[in-house]
C-alpha cells in the first residue's frame, strides 16, 4: 500500500467516492431487476432475492450420483471435514467475541475495521487494488463450486434428493453458489448425515486451500526470484522522489553510479552518501537526478513537535539541511532547535521543537510513577548524561541499563523535566510506547518507502532473506503467513501484498527452466493460486460462523440436536435447540457489527 495507508485511512464509515457509485450501480441494478420481474420477462430458472439474481438448474445430478459412488470414502472424508467445522466454529466464535470486547475496550480503528474493508471487492476494499480482480474471480468461482458441489455430492451419498443446484449473481459478480436439496428428503436423513452434508463444502474448500498453496510456494520456490535493486513501495507526497517522478515498484538499481543489490544495501549507501543531490538508476535503464531534502514521512497524532506530514524540513537554526544526517548535526547537542519546514501547499513556517526520543506516558508505567503526566508525551533529549538524538538511541541505551536506574531529561508540555526511572526493557513502558524516529517523526531525505520483496518471497515458498522466523519455515505457518500477506499494512509493514500483478511483477523475475514459459504465464498461475488459496480459506471461515444461513449454523443445530439428545433427563425439543442456535447466532451478529462499527463510532 502506499503511504496513506500508513498515515491513517479516511475514518468515515463509507467515504469513498467509487462506494458511492457502486451503491448507485447496485441500486439501478436492482430496479432493472424489479422491472423485469414484474413484466414475467426473467426465464423460468431465473429468481430473484432482492438485488441478487439467482440461476437454477436440475442438471449434473446424474453426475454427482455416478461420483458419490464410494459412499464409505466421501463419509470418512466428510466425518474428517466436521471435526475440522467444529474446532474453526468455536475458535471463530472466540475470535469475534474478543473482538468485540476488544473494540469496545479500546476503540482504536484500523483499516481492516472500515465496513467497506469487509467487502471482498477490488478498489473497494482498501486492501485489494483492482489488478487482484482477475485472480479474486476465479479463486471465488473455483471456491463456489468446490464448496456447493460439496453439499451436492454429500446429499447423493446420504440419498438426499436435490431439487436444484445454481449460482448468485450480483449484476456479473459471483457471490454464491447453492445446493437446493428436497425438504422432505433432507428432513428424512440423520443428523449424522445432514451434518456431514454441511460440513462437505467446508472440507473441500480446505482441501483447496492446502492444493493451491503446495503449487503455489512450489513455483515460487522454483521459477520466482527477487530482482536486484531496492524496490519502491511508495513515493511521499512533496518529496524528492515525487518531484523526481519515481513510482511504485520502481526499482532503484544504482546510486551514482554504484550498483545496488537490494533494500538493505540502499539504506547503507544512501547513508553514506552526504550529497544534496544524487543520481538514481531506476530498472537498470533510466538516471534520475533526485535533489534531497528532509521530508517527514510519518510522525504521531497530536505529536510533540506539532510537525504534519509531507512537511520538508529546510533548515536547522539557520543551517541548510539536505539529508537525515545533516539534519542531526544541525542539532548537535541543542536539545530545542528553530526549524524551518515548507508544507505541500507551500507554506513556510519557522518553529522550535525538541529533538529527542518521543515516549508515551502510560498508566502504571515506570515513568508515571516517577512523575510523569499519563497520557502524555516525554521527548527524551538526555539519558544518564548521554545525548539522545532519537528512538533507536534511547532504546540502545535502555537495554545496556536494564535492571537499573535511569535519569531521563527532556522536555513534557513544553517543561524541561527530569524523572529517575527504574529500567526494565521488557515492560510495556519500553516497547511501543518508545516512538521510531526524531521526537515520533520518521524522517526520509529520498521521499520513498522500501517495498519488502524478500520478506514477501520468502513467505510465498522463496529462499530470500528476511522471512518470518520459525512461523515462515512450516506449510501451515506459510499458509497463516499468506492469509495476511494483503493486510500487511495494519501490522507494521508500510506494503502488502495483493497478487502478482498491478506492477509487482517488475519486483521479481524468473529463475531456472520454468523462466522460459515467460513472465506473464509464470507470474499469471502464481496469481491464481495465491487467490485461489486465499479466497478458499476465507471462504471456509466464514462459512464455519455458527450463524444461520451459514453452513456453521445448520451443523451448530444438528451439533445441538445431538448433544442435548444425550443428556439424561433433557427434552431435545426443537424449541430448545432454537434458543441455543439463535442465542449464538445473535451473539456472532451483534460481535460482528461491534467489531466492525464500534472503534470508528466510539474512537
Amino acid at each position: 500500500m502506499d503511504d496513506a495507508l500508513s498515515a491513517g485511512l479516511v475514518p468515515e464509515l463509507f467515504g469513498s467516492t467509487l462506494v458511492t457509485w457502486v451503491v448507485i450501480g447496485v441500486g439501478l441494478y436492482w430496479a432493472g431487476l424489479l422491472a423485469m420481474k414484474r413484466r414475467d420477462l426473467l426465464p423460468e430458472w431465473v429468481s430473484t432475492q432482492g438485488p441478487i439474481l439467482t440461476l437454477h438448474t436440475k442438471r449434473g445430478r446424474d453426475l454427482l450420483d455416478r461420483l458419490a459412488t464410494p459412499k464409505r470414502f466421501w463419509r470418512a472424508w466428510s466425518n474428517f471435514g466436521v471435526g475440522i467445522a467444529l474446532v474453526v466454529m468455536v475458535a471463530m466464535f472466540v475470535f469475534l467475541l474478543l473482538s468485540a470486547i476488544s473494540s469496545l475496550l479500546a476503540p482504536e480503528p484500523t483499516g481492516i475495521q472500515q465496513p467497506r474493508n469487509v467487502l471482498v471487492i477490488p478498489g473497494v476494499n482498501d486492501f485489494l487494488p483492482l489488478s487482484a480482480t482477475p485472480g479474486i474471480v476465479v479463486g471465488l468461482f473455483v471456491g463456489l463450486v468446490v464448496h456447493e458441489g460439496g453439499h451436492g455430492l454429500l446429499c447423493r451419498v446420504e440419498d438426499i434428493d436435490i431439487d436444484s443446484m445454481g449460482v448468485a449473481l450480483l449484476a456479473v459478480l459471483p457471490i454464491g453458489a447453492f445446493v437446493q436439496p428436497d425438504e422432505e428428503s433432507s428432513k428424512a436423513a440423520s443428523r449424522g448425515g445432514q451434518t456431514r452434508m454441511f460440513a462437505a463444502g467446508v472440507t473441500n474448500n480446505l482441501a483447496v486451500t492446502i492444493l493451491a498453496f503446495l503449487a503455489l510456494f512450489w513455483l515460487v520456490g522454483t521459477a520466482v526470484a527477487v530482482a536486484p535493486g531496492a524496490a519502491i513501495g511508495g513515493v511521499v507526497d512533496n518529496s524528492a522522489a515525487a518531484d523526481a517522478d519515481l513510482d511504485q515498484y520502481d526499482r532503484i538499481t544504482h546510486v551514482d553510479g554504484q550498483p545496488i543489490e537490494n533494500n538493505r544495501e540502499f539504506a547503507d549507501v544512501l547513508d553514506a552518501t552526504g550529497a544534496g543531490t544524487i543520481t538514481l538508476t531506476i530498472d537498470g535503464e533510466r538516471d534520475v537526478p533526485v535533489h534531497r531534502t528532509p521530508i517527514v514521512f510519518s510522525t504521531l497524532p497530536d505529536g510533540p513537535t506539532g510537525l504534519e506530514l509531507h512537511d520538508q524540513i529546510l533548515s536547522v537554526d539557520g543551517t541548510a539541511v539536505s539529508t537525515r544526517e545533516d539534519l542531526v548535526d544541525a542539532v548537535g547537542d541543542a536539545e530545542r532547535v528553530a526549524v524551518e519546514t515548507e508544507s505541500a501547499d507551500g507554506t513556510r513556517e519557522t518553529r522550535e521543537i525538541p529533538v529527542g526520543a518521543s515516549m508515551q506516558v502510560l498508566e502504571g508505567s515506570s515513568l508515571a510513577d516517577a512523575g510523569a503526566p499519563v497520557d502524555s508525551f516525554l521527548v527524551v533529549t538526555t539519558a544518564d548524561g548521554q545525548r539522545i538524538h532519537d528512538g533507536s538511541d534511547l532504546e540502545t541505551l535502555i537495554r545496556e541499563h536494564d535492571g537499573e536506574t535511569l535519569a531521563l531529561s527532556g522536555y513534557a508540555d513544553g517543561e524541561r523535566v527530569t524523572y529517575e526511572v527504574a529500567v526494565d526493557a521488557d515492560a510495556e513502558q519500553y516497547g511501543p510506547a518508545v516512538h521510531d524516529g526524531i521526537s515520533g517523526m520518521q524522517v526520509n531525505d529520498v521521499g520513498v518507502q522500501l517495498y519488502p520483496a524478500e520478506t514477501f518471497h520468502s513467505a510465498l515458498g522463496g529462499d530470500s532473506p528476511g522471512g518470518f522466523g520459525p512461523l515462515g519455515e512450516t506449510f501451515f505457518g506459510k499458509v497463516f503467513i499468506t492469509l495476511m500477506l494483503p493486510i500487511m499494512a495494519i501490522a507494521g509493514l508500510q506494503s502488502n501484498f495483493a497478487g502478482f500483478a498491478g506492477g509487482v511483477e517488475n519486483v521479481y523475475e524468473l529463475q531456472g527452466s520454468l523462466s522460459a514459459l515467460g513472465e506473464p504465464v509464470v507470474f499469471g498461475v502464481a496469481n491464481l493460486l495465491f487467490w485461489t488459496g486465499w479466497i478458499n480459506l476465507n471462504l471456509a471461515f466464514f462459512n464455519c460462523i455458527p450463524a444461520f444461513p451459514l453452513d456453521g449454523g445448520h451443523i451448530l443445530r444438528t451439533s445441538t440436536e445431538t448433544v442435548l439428545a444425550r443428556l439424561p433427563g433433557v427434552d431435545a425439543t426443537r424449541g430448545m435447540v432454537r434458543v441455543v442456535t439463535t442465542m449464538v447466532g445473535v451473539t456472532m451478529l451483534a460481535s460482528f457489527l461491534v467489531m466492525i462499527f464500534a472503534p470508528t463510532l466510539l474512537a
